[in-house]
């Protein structure tokens, strides 16, 4: 049994679909270790390549920003050797003209458009005239940034995942043939049974015609948009993505992260942040993304991690840097270890 200073890589996933695909992802599996009382975390730890690997996953039926900072600040003070980490999981995609984003994809938070991979879309202050947004997310740590730009100068990149994937398409829950159609509606076009995600009465004249791809699933690098609420309508999804000069998915996690562990966003598309949203897509789409987090982790030297800094020492050298771009008043703030992470429990449905 290892000791707890020996695992140096952090995964973090919101939902059990996700931890069961990152579980997946293991080539070793290792027995627990003690923890301490204060730490509830539901850890499955373990090896990925050379890497000793901590997955934790968040606390059943609760979601968003707080609630990831929190489990990352246990898991920091647990685990304190780790360097990074990776958010992996689940996303509503953002097709467009420019990103013609299907069911499956795979989207890579990475700094553009004047941002640094995630924006929280829902964090700012009101005035008379409008909503302003304020704050900064910190960018992925360099070491993961290099991997990425490693990986996508590979053109055999596609290929690795896909022997990734093997691993976990045998069970028919990872099954892409059992995920269904992959079907885009126009964004003017609603639901026609709110509550429910059977579409089988919404009209197929309303349908996007696009051109047809296979079973293949691509990767896009760019801005991943986080907040507290899930995005299910279809104009709101563009406008947003209209206001950040381009999203490419949105989720409910990340943006509590970025500021407290250094690590990068990895999301599967499971939907289309629309009101035709459900979860029939999501197992596929969370082996899609903890495929490609494998191969990030594959291509990182053992020696380059362990010769950096802990995650708790680089916090602790830029927390006086960055604001708390997650903090609206109606909290309270917790200092542990240097860190800061703010109490907000979110619930309710994914």
């Amino acid at each position: 049994r290892l000791k707890h200073s020996q695992y140096t890589i952090g995964w973090i996933c919101a939902l059990p679909i996700e931890h069961k695909a990152a579980r997946g992802m293991l080539d070793e599996e290792h027995p627990s270790l003690p923890q301490n009382p204060s730490d509830d975390n539901v850890y499955t730890l373990g090896r990925i390549g050379e890497h000793n690997t901590v997955i934790v996953g968040l606390p059943a039926g609760l979601m968003g920003t707080s609630t990831a900072a929190w489990a990352a600040s246990k898991m920091q003070a647990t685990f304190s050797s780790i360097r990074f980490g990776l958010m992996v999981g689940i996303g509503g995609g953002v097709p467009s003209c420019k990103n013609d984003i299907r069911l499956g994809d795979v989207v890579v938070s990475q700094p553009s458009n004047g941002h640094g991979g995630v924006i929280q879309y829902d964090f700012g202050k009101t005035t008379p005239d409008k909503f302003e947004r304020t704050g900064f997310l910190n960018s992925p740590p360099i070491v993961l940034l290099n991997a990425v730009a490693n990986l996508r100068a590979n053109y055999d990149l596609g290929g690795k995942i896909l022997c990734h994937l093997t691993q976990l398409s045998r069970q028919p829950l990872f099954a892409r043939e059992n995920a269904g159609p992959d079907v885009l509606y126009r964004a003017d076009y609603n639901h026609e049974r709110p509550g429910t995600s059977d579409c089988s009465e919404c009209k197929t004249d309303f349908i996007k015609r696009r051109q047809p791809r296979g079973n293949d699933f691509v990767i896009h690098y760019g801005t991943i948009a986080s907040g507290n609420q899930v995005v299910r309508d279809a104009t709101t999804r563009d406008r947003l993505s209209k206001d950040f000069g381009g999203v490419l998915c949105f989720e409910m996690e990340a943006a509590g992260l970025m500021n407290h562990f250094p690590c990068l966003v990895v999301r599967g598309v499971c939907d289309y942040a629309d009101s035709h949203k459900n979860k029939s897509w999501q197992p596929y789409a969370a082996v899609t993304a903890a495929a490609y987090a494998k191969e990030i982790l594959l291509s990182i030297p053992a020696a380059e991690v362990e010769t950096g800094s802990s995650a708790v020492e680089v916090m602790k050298q830029n927390l006086g840097k960055w604001l708390l771009p997650f903090y609206d008043g109606s909290c309270h703030t917790v200092w542990k270890r240097g860190l800061t992470a703010v109490v907000r429990i979110q619930s309710g449905p994914r």
